[in-house]
């Protein structure tokens, strides 16, 4: 399996980081292959936040102690959380409220959130461009299936970006051509129970009943891996 596109392989490069499978693998990922990585985290005030942001948190700190080493060290940036509200223009969707979120046998599009990917890239393009960072990575799946994730649509976004920045800033996809089974293989020495994947949790836990919880639970079971997840809801194995 050959991994990424980019010419700068021991160059710094920027991470949006949402806690899930799949960035956090490609986190795991650029260490492993010696890329200095800037974690992003990106608050918009969505219902799943505060425990998401508390298992970024401690999958950092898992994966750093996990390298050990001195240079493994200096490869991991300290996390960067980013502020850009959207409870404004959200106002009572189920993302902010937590009320009516996609259940567990709902289809992908039920959870798109209109213009989620384009603001995160921009907001992190931006801090990239201020610090000398020259490529930021996304964890998309060629299986995505959002009008925002395709390569049409990050290529048009890229050139946008490098117009308004007057820097020559790429948007790299190092998953795109992947399907789940190929990333979780890529994780299989990461501690992807820290991740975390639910957008109604109850307390710390995965509601074990919702869209993103149901993705989890395939992820895990297409690898052949067993879930160390703790549901809220008993998950009947498959």
């Amino acid at each position: 399996m050959t991994f990424g596109k980019s010419s700068h392989t021991t160059s710094r490069v920027g991470l949006l980081l949402s806690g899930g499978l799949d960035s956090a693998i490609l986190l795991s990922h650029f260490m492993k292959t010696a890329r200095r990585v800037q974690p992003f985290y990106v608050q918009s005030g969505l219902f799943w936040e505060a425990p998401e942001l508390r298992a970024v948190r401690d999958y950092l700190s898992a994966v750093a102690t996990q390298q050990l080493s001195a240079v493994a060290t200096q490869q991991l940036d300290p996390l960067v959380v980013l502020n850009l509200p959207l409870e404004d223009i959200y106002e009572n969707h189920w993302s902010v409220t937590g009320r009516d979120v996609p259940a567990l046998d709902s289809a992908d599009e039920a959870v798109f959130l209109p213009g989620r990917n384009p603001l995160l890239a921009i907001k992190a393009a931006f801090w990239c461009q201020l610090h000398g960072i020259r490529e930021l990575a996304l964890a998309t799946l060629s299986s995505d299936p959002f009008p925002d994730a395709t390569p049409a649509f990050f290529q048009e976004l890229e050139s946008v970006l490098q117009q308004a920045l007057s820097a020559q800033l790429k948007l790299i996809r190092p998953f795109d051509g992947f399907d789940k089974r190929q990333v979780m293989e890529l994780g299989r020495e990461a501690p992807l129970e820290l991740t975390f994947s639910c957008i109604a949790p109850i307390g710390d836990r995965h509601c074990g009943r919702c869209n993103k919880c149901g993705e989890r639970q395939r992820a895990f079971r297409v690898a052949g891996r067993q879930d160390l997840t703790e549901y809220a809801v008993a998950v009947a194995s498959k």
